[in-house]
């Protein structure tokens, strides 16, 4: 009796095993495949190229790189490993950003650029940050030569803004602030302080100009003004960063 209980069971269990056990991986369709190795897309892996572009540094802009100073004590044993410095001097102002032990400038003296290498391409964090130094530091090459700009655009009736000298609501942070002030359906104008190294200005009432050599400090001030009216789907109102769009919703009728 028990051997045949046994059997009844093993027929069973045998019965619910897939049939495509046997099929090779590649036959199956994407969703038998295990999570680790389902392709989201046909296309195959392209890896960027942006750190191994070379930098283009116009002759106006001095780029210097600073190597890291010396242990002052030999034995002690640091946990920090010391990172070299990059001075970066343009028409514009100067800026300077720390390197990694690990990522090297090289100067090539024939074409007059300058090119970033790793220490371990296949290392992935330094994969990772190999083409995000390299990004950062055109970004500063090209704030410090020609300056970052971002321009908002108020779609809106009565939505209007204006740079003014002074504010009501807030007190300046630095000598010789000026503060945006909003007109976007509130009840009261929106005041918002000026950052450090920015100018502003409005060439119309709908329109703000963002001037800057830092690129992350300009997006961010605009990402702070556009905060206040984030554009909406059904009116197509809001402020609009750049060549920023939305697409209309149909309009909910009950």
């Amino acid at each position: 009796m028990a051997q045949r209980v046994c059997r009844r069971i093993a027929g069973k269990i045998h019965a619910r095993q897939p049939l495509f056990d046997s099929i090779p991986s590649f036959l199956l369709p994407a969703f038998h495949l295990p999570a680790s190795q389902r392709n989201l897309s046909s296309t195959r892996k392209c890896q960027s190229r942006i750190g191994s572009a070379p930098l283009s540094i116009p002759p106006e802009v001095k780029f210097q790189v600073i190597p890291p100073a010396a242990p002052k004590s030999v034995g002690r044993v640091s946990r920090t490993q010391p990172t070299s410095t990059v001075n970066i001097e343009g028409p514009l102002g100067k800026m300077s950003m720390s390197i990694p032990p690990y990522v090297t400038i090289m100067d090539d003296t024939a074409s007059s650029s300058r090119s970033i290498k790793v220490l371990d391409p296949k290392e992935r964090h330094q994969r990772e940050m190999w083409g995000t130094i390299r990004a950062y530091l055109q970004n500063h090459i090209r704030g410090v030569s020609e300056g970052h700009t971002a321009i908002l655009r108020l779609v809106g009736v009565g939505y209007r803004a204006t740079v003014e000298d002074t504010a009501i609501t807030k007190s300046p942070e630095y000598q010789g602030q000026k503060f945006v002030s909003l007109k976007v359906g509130y009840s009261h104008p929106i005041e918002l302080g000026v950052p450090l190294g920015v100018k502003a200005s409005t060439p119309q009432p709908t329109r703000i100009l963002l001037e800057g050599c830092e690129k992350v400090v300009v997006m961010s001030f605009a990402a702070q003004i556009r905060r206040w009216r984030v554009p909406e789907p059904y009116k197509g109102k809001g402020i609009f960063v750049n060549g920023e769009t939305i697409r209309l919703k149909n309009k909910k009728i009950k």
